[in-house]
């Protein structure tokens, strides 16, 4: 397909998002002409016909100014791209890595800052021999779910003690004081989800 610039010069490429139905839809909805939409632009009419038949993908300069002139956002158009390619791939060796002490936590996943409500962060716990986390000592917001894969590691929840071996999980609200020890001679390790993310928030 052809590519336009907003200078009008023509580029071979192909049109990898379908803004057109979106602009067409809110143009109409909007009672715009062509005509308006493409003086408000600052581009040809003929250009913003073509875009909202998907025959060419617009420059990012053209999209802003057809943004502006139909008065929506970008996070409008892009939502489709977003929902057809929901996952997010995180390497072995890309991890990133916190540690606290003797206490090891390695990234699995962290969701978009976008999803508010539904963001969440999960990691591998890696503990050494007597050591034992810190951050939840006096409680936060939100909910978290475990499972240990190695060793055996004890869960102090308020008042409550929990010991937790290979295979055993633990879910609880965030609220209360918490913490995990390692109290054994080997290392242990544990997978673990908490919502929101309260360590891999950048």
């Amino acid at each position: 397909m052809t590519r336009i610039n907003s200078a009008g010069k023509k580029e071979s490429k192909r049109v990898p998002y379908h803004f057109g139905e979106k602009l067409r839809m809110v143009r109409e909805h909007k009672g715009m002409t062509l005509k308006v939409v493409a003086e408000k632009a600052g581009v040809s009419e003929s250009l913003v016909s073509q875009i909202e038949r998907n025959k060419v993908s617009p420059a990012i300069d053209t999209l802003l100014a057809l943004a502006d002139a139909l008065d929506i956002n970008l996070e409008f158009l892009f939502e489709e791209y977003r929902r057809k390619r929901p996952v997010k791939i995180t390497r072995s060796d890309e991890r990133r890595t916190i540690s606290e002490d003797d206490v090891i936590y390695e990234e699995l996943a962290v969701s978009d800052r976008s999803e508010n409500e539904n963001r969440f962060e999960a990691y591998v716990i890696k503990m050494k021999p007597h050591s034992r986390t810190h951050r939840g000592s006096y409680g936060h917001i939100g909910w978290e779910l475990g499972v240990v894969v190695k060793g055996v590691i004890t869960l102090k929840y308020e008042d409550e003690v929990y010991e937790l071996k290979a295979g055993d999980s633990a879910s609880f609200p965030a609220g209360s004081s918490h913490m995990l020890e390692n109290k054994m001679k080997e290392n242990a390790e544990a997978i673990w989800i908490v919502t929101p993310p309260q360590r891999f928030t950048e």
